[in-house]
């Protein structure tokens, strides 16, 4: 294991740049790191689904006024909008849903009523639920962007664009944005996808077949051996990895 973390530490330190944020390797977080705005930073993470490529058209294409327009001129800006998923009345129903949210203190007010010592899915749960009860809206699409509260981690999805958005929250650095406080660096989970779970297997990370939340904090727990007070400083460098085929 002490070969690998070599290998990781380097990587981590390697990428840390904004290089790494270009069009010629696209990530969403280069479009949420224009305005460093939390709610913005959410619309990025919660739409990072599919290729990156077509993620960062897609996020480009939101101007930052979205966020504060009445709902008939939402209409007329997002008109014929779509995204795999979300058809345009899902799209300006986000947006609406947005508005509202940071009406009543915003996304980090939100999710602080439900975290605690070791309870960083109970934020996310308080924060998803809050989401649903500001705006009635509902569709297949509109759901899937938001996701749904965690029941049982036994049966839980990896979640990986919400435990991404913490993430860059929640670190400082050359990539992440570190808009909220009171959050702790070591209760953040690793935002598990295809590349990072693959990535993790070979290198002998990860041990469990299913990329799954359980698989998400078995990661996380591994990661914590390296760093125990910043495991996701690994999370960047082992997607890269995976992306790019080196691992």
């Amino acid at each position: 294991m002490k070969e690998i973390q070599a290998y990781l530490d380097a990587e981590v330190e390697a990428r840390n740049c904004v290089d790494e944020l270009c069009e010629e390797r696209p990530d969403p977080l280069m479009i949420a790191r224009r305005t460093m705005d939390q709610h913005h930073a959410l619309t990025c993470a919660l739409f990072a689904y599919g290729s990156a490529k077509a993620i960062v058209a897609l996020l480009a294409s939101f101007n930052d006024d979205l966020y504060d327009l009445e709902e008939t001129f939402l209409r007329k800006r997002l008109e014929g909008k779509y995204y795999r998923f979300q058809n345009t009345e899902d799209i300006i129903q986000w947006f609406c849903t947005l508005q509202k949210l940071k009406a009543v203190g915003g996304a980090e007010k939100v999710f602080m009523r439900g975290y605690g010592e070791n309870s960083l899915l109970e934020g996310i749960n308080t924060l998803i639920v809050a989401l649903y009860e500001l705006n009635p809206y509902r569709s297949r699409g509109y759901e899937f962007l938001i996701g749904k509260p965690i029941v049982s981690i036994a049966k839980a999805s990896a979640m990986k664009r919400w435990m991404m958005y913490l993430r860059w929250m929640v670190r400082h650095d050359s990539l992440d944005m570190g808009l909220w406080s009171g959050v702790k660096k070591s209760d953040l989970i690793m935002p598990l996808d295809t590349h990072t779970f693959n990535v993790s297997h070979r290198l002998g990370l990860l041990n469990r077949k299913q990329c799954d939340m359980r698989a998400a904090l078995e990661l996380t727990e591994t990661l914590k051996r390296f760093d125990p007070s910043d495991p996701l400083k690994y999370d960047f460098a082992l997607y890269r990895i995976g992306q790019e085929k080196l691992g």
